[in-house]
């Protein structure tokens, strides 16, 4: 039974997981409960933040904390925008990333990313409503914009078997209970991620949906200035544990033990997970995207990973770098190999200006040389926030007709990429810088050092 919480805004928070009382002890029972939960809510990842380590070195390099209830209440304010632009009555939302964009809120992020036990209603006109995983209703209570917390109605196979059917009317008589209270009579429903049971079911009580995808990818488009302040963290931790693991970088390292280095220093200052296992040693850079294994790294080797790392904050810092193993010297091959990728990533970035359209950014930009061609990266540019976003801006040659075009604007941050080597070479060269786009021009937000040695300085 639910019972009334604190209170957000204009609307109650539910807090369903609390008997309401009655005999046999049940109001002790409920004390129990609250306290339980209050205690959970005040020992919180997100209210105990980032420790000793991670602010030190914040401290040290001059970056201020966000705001964060005014970074939380800025993107929802982008999402009900986006909405309203579309005649949407709400969001039904299942990425967890999308969730924590419009809650700020966390749980199992890898788990519930395809175990669909955790979804979040956003009404245009309306309250936030989590639903969220058994017992878990604690996790929320920091945002300030969740107004209700509800158990889920998971029916993932999982937990459904064979009557999984059953679970998706029950769960879809809540959602469409919702979208007719605060829809205002519209009925359109963006959902980012649902299986098509779930689609049927709510077209049958006269919901119909639509894409949440391009609602939040929109909304996330733009950041805040207490975003960027909260990205710039995330990137700085995230180079501290690439200084870590470079000091790591010695011949007789596997990879998977250096790449575990990255990791270790991400959780360390609080991040969160890596999207990927892209590190390779010597003949593995060529071609790109062999996933980290246990080869031992040589002396000689070029070194060459993609961070792919959800840092604090939630944050992406998407940066790639090319090291040299060993104290030896570069041949001239791996010098020239670096060469044109670290000229391709800095003539790229001095073209990301606003107003610059996506088609002429794409068309103005320097790629790689023929005999590089075949192997290059597949795109140029890509947006950047809690993970990799919208645009994704291809090769000129890879442009289509059903590739979208638009324009650079201040608040975006995207990432350049370069990956450099020959068709049948031995080796390649990986670097990607992370990029704002300001009102006058572009900043870099990644820092860390290209590798002297290679550059030839």
């Amino acid at each position: 039974m639910e019972t009334a919480g604190s209170s957000f805004g204009r609307h109650r928070k539910i807090m369903p997981f609390d008997p309401a009382g009655g005999p046999g002890g049940a109001t002790d029972e409920a004390a129990l409960r609250r306290a339980s939960r209050e205690k959970a809510a005040a020992l919180n990842s997100h209210v105990l933040g980032y420790g000793a380590l991670a602010e030190a070195e914040w401290a040290a390099a001059g970056i201020a904390a966000p705001d964060l209830p005014a970074m939380r209440r800025y993107r929802l304010d982008r999402i009900r925008a986006e909405l309203k632009r579309r005649d949407l009555a709400g969001a039904l939302l299942y990425d967890p990333v999308n969730i924590r964009y419009a809650t700020d809120s966390t749980n199992m992020q890898l788990w519930v990313a395809h175990n669909p036990t955790r979804h979040c209603f956003v009404a245009t006109e309306g309250p936030v409503v989590l639903f969220d995983y058994f017992s878990c209703e604690h996790l929320s209570d920091h945002s300030g914009v969740v107004d209700e917390v509800r158990p889920a109605v998971s029916w993932m196979y999982l937990y459904g078997g064979e009557l999984t059917e059953r679970k998706v009317r029950r769960w879809a008589a809540g959602i469409a209970d919702l979208v007719r209270e605060h829809g205002g009579g519209n009925a359109r429903l963006a959902v980012d991620h649902l299986n098509p049971e779930g689609v049927a079911e709510l077209a049958r009580l006269g919901v119909s949906i639509h894409n949440g995808e391009a609602v939040m990818e929109n909304a996330r488009l733009i950041k805040s200035s207490d975003e960027i302040l909260a990205m710039r963290r995330a990137i700085g931790a995230c180079e501290a544990a690439m200084t870590e693991m470079e000091a790591a970088l010695t011949p007789g390292i596997s990879e998977n033990a250096l790449w575990a280095e990255l990791h270790r220093g991400n959780i360390a200052r609080g991040g969160e997970w890596i999207e990927t296992r892209l590190l390779a040693s010597g003949p593995r850079t060529n071609p790109w995207f062999q996933e980290c294994s246990s080869r031992i790294v040589e002396a000689g080797d070029l070194v060459a990973f993609d961070t792919d790392l959800i840092g604090p904050y939630g944050f992406c810092a998407d940066i790639s770098r090319t090291w040299l193993a060993g104290d030896v010297r570069p041949t001239n091959e791996q010098r020239d190999l670096y060469r044109i990728a670290a000229d391709q990533i800095a003539a790229n970035t001095e073209l990301m200006r606003p107003g610059v359209s996506f088609r002429d950014l794409v068309e103005r930009s320097v790629v790689p040389p023929g005999d590089c061609y075949p192997t290059r990266y597949g795109v140029l540019y890509h947006g950047v926030g809690l993970a990799d976003e919208y645009p994704t801006l291809p090769h000129a040659s890879d442009w289509t007709d059903d590739t979208p075009d638009g324009i650079l604007e201040p608040g975006m941050v995207l990432c350049v990429e370069s990956y450099i080597g020959r068709l049948g070479g031995r080796e390649g060269v990986k670097i990607e810088e992370q990029i704002l786009i300001t009102e006058v021009g572009n900043e870099k937000l990644s820092a860390y050092p290209l590798d002297e040695r290679l550059l030839g300085a």
